[in-house]
């Protein structure tokens, strides 16, 4: 049995994704800030028959993620795919004539040194096994600035890049990177934006494994 870690797990899109990649017999690695939270997210899962284990880490905090990552590998089996998805925090979305350059410090220990810090360390056994995905989930400032989210535009932009370059590095040694752009947020009515109907985006994204950057709904920014 292999892996997938959701970094930034919660009962939303966290959950239907792992309860999606659960089904198709993976074990699932749910991590977040909050110890408490993720065990009651696996407990729902084990109810559905999956295999599921918490761990509780911050990921502006490189060692505490490494060391969640490497207790996901020993405990569930090798990290064959890894989500990486926390919700940025509020006071990372100042207007941008507010936005100082200490307050980029938050989102982009999040959406930038996180990220790197989370792929650097599963790299290594995605090439043992030959295969691995890599997925990042973002909202629609990663492509079209907001200056109304100054934080959020700048270090999602970054992730963005980040995400690109490494599709382009990986491709060719069957390691896939992937990022779903859900403009308007997760919910509020529309169908595609529902957590089940991205869940279900996201596993195609690992499945079928075409460009790096797909778009829910309409959007092509």
């Amino acid at each position: 049995m292999t892996t997938i870690v959701i970094v930034g797990a919660g009962p939303g899109l966290g959950q239907a994704t792992a309860r999606r990649f659960g089904h198709e017999g993976f074990a699932v690695a749910l991590v977040s800030r909050t110890q408490e939270n993720v065990d009651r997210l696996a407990a729902e899962l084990a109810g559905d028959g999956i295999t599921a284990q918490g761990y509780a880490a911050n990921v502006r905090d490189p060692q505490a993620l490494r060391s969640a990552l490497d207790a996901a590998a020993a405990d569930l089996g090798a990290i064959e795919i890894l989500q990486y998805s926390p919700v940025p925090a509020k006071d990372f979305m100042k207007p941008v004539l507010e936005t100082t350059a200490e307050d980029l410090t938050g989102p982009v220990e999040q959406s930038i040194y996180g990220p790197i810090t989370a792929v650097r360390h599963v790299l290594p056994g995605m090439r043992d096994l030959g295969r691995g995905t890599i997925l990042f989930i973002n909202g629609g400032s990663a492509v079209r600035p907001n200056g109304n989210v100054t934080g959020t535009s700048v270090a999602f932009a970054g992730e963005s890049a980040y995400g690109q370059m490494l599709h382009d590095a990986l491709v060719e040694e069957g390691i896939h990177v992937a990022q779903l752009i859900i403009p308007l947020g997760i919910g509020g009515g529309d169908r595609d934006h529902e957590p089940d109907a991205l869940a279900e985006r996201i596993w195609a994204l690992h499945a079928e494994r075409g460009a790096f950057r797909t778009f829910v709904g309409d959007d092509d920014a």
